[in-house]
């Protein structure tokens, strides 16, 4: 009985041990099942992530390949014509051959008369014009292409009464005819004329428009516009021109023929001091070739606008 009785006891031990062991394989499983449940979910996360960066990679790729440079045009492109568009012209052909490095754009300044010639004889692919072309121009086929209007104020020192100038009144005092404010409304002062130096594209607009090319009677040609404003405001009885983006509460924008020197009257043509920039062309644009096409679509463009705006002209309505 004795060896039945510690037979049973070793045999329950012995299954008690096997419980114990089975109880622990299947706290395991358990566990190992929850990670296994548990790793999809990790999976997912990983995946909208990686599809949030690879989102953000392509946007970033598009806006790397809208700004770098285009590789598909090449050739030249010759401009001739106005000097006073020099600056524009040049700033043009600088961005433009930067976003199209196969492209050269040359550009000669020699007059909007010698421009117009030069792209009706087939010598050049645009002819720059400080003017509009002229009826004759336009019956040989040339296509007034208007890239930009060139606005010009002109301004008195801020004690000045003098509120309105015609045209003809404006010409008398840069011509010297009228020297006295007293005869152009004003009050008894001596007129101080002010103007830019020989070569600035803006007197050369400013003679120009009034027909007065080396007849203006100046008392002070200054080398910037700042120097003019400068002058202007600190002189009583002065006078003196800028171009529009310049002007400030330092002097006085005199209106011209009632009109003021603002953006909207220069559009709508009420401001006679102004003038369109044309980029003459023999034939309308569309019939030009991919070169010219492709400039006049950058100029009409937000980034050109930006350009005609950065050298002080205002952008025209395309």
């Amino acid at each position: 009985m004795r060896m039945n009785g510690k037979k049973l006891t070793a045999l329950l031990g012995t299954a008690v041990l096997a419980m114990g062991i089975l109880a622990g394989c299947g706290s395991g499983a358990g566990e190992t099942s929850a990670a296994g449940t548990a790793a999809p979910a990790t999976t997912a996360e990983t995946s909208a992530e990686a599809s949030d960066a690879s989102g953000e990679t392509k946007d970033t790729e598009a806006a790397k390949a809208e700004n770098a440079p285009s590789a598909d045009l090449s050739g030249t492109i010759s401009m001739v014509g106005s000097t006073s568009m020099e600056k524009f012209a040049n700033a043009l052909s600088e961005s433009f051959m930067e976003k199209h490095p196969g492209v050269t754009v040359t550009a000669e300044f020699v007059g909007s008369g010698a421009g117009v010639e030069a792209v009706s004889n087939g010598t050049a692919d645009i002819g720059n014009s400080s003017r509009n072309l002229k009826d004759e121009e336009k019956a040989d086929g040339v296509a007034e292409n208007i890239v930009a209007i060139d606005g010009i104020a002109v301004v008195v020192d801020a004690a000045n009464t003098v509120e309105d100038l015609t045209k003809q009144q404006l010409s008398d005092i840069y011509e010297g005819k009228i020297t006295n404010w007293k005869d152009a409304g004003g009050n008894d002062a001596p007129i101080v004329v002010v103007g830019r130096e020989s070569g600035s594209g803006t007197r050369s607009a400013f003679e120009e428009l009034l027909e007065l090319q080396d007849v203006c009677k100046y008392s002070n040609e200054l080398d910037s516009t700042g120097a003019v404003m400068a002058k202007v405001a600190s002189t009583p009885g002065a006078i003196g021109y800028v171009s529009l983006d310049v002007l400030d509460d330092t002097v006085k924008a005199v209106k011209l023929e009632g009109a003021e020197p603002t953006e909207e009257n220069i559009k709508a043509g009420s401001y006679f001091l102004s003038r369109p920039f044309v980029m003459a062309t023999k034939g309308e644009i569309s019939e030009q070739n991919d070169l010219v096409k492709a400039l006049f679509a950058y100029i009409y463009s937000e980034e050109g606008t930006e350009i005609v705006k950065s050298v002080g002209l205002i952008a025209v309505d395309k």
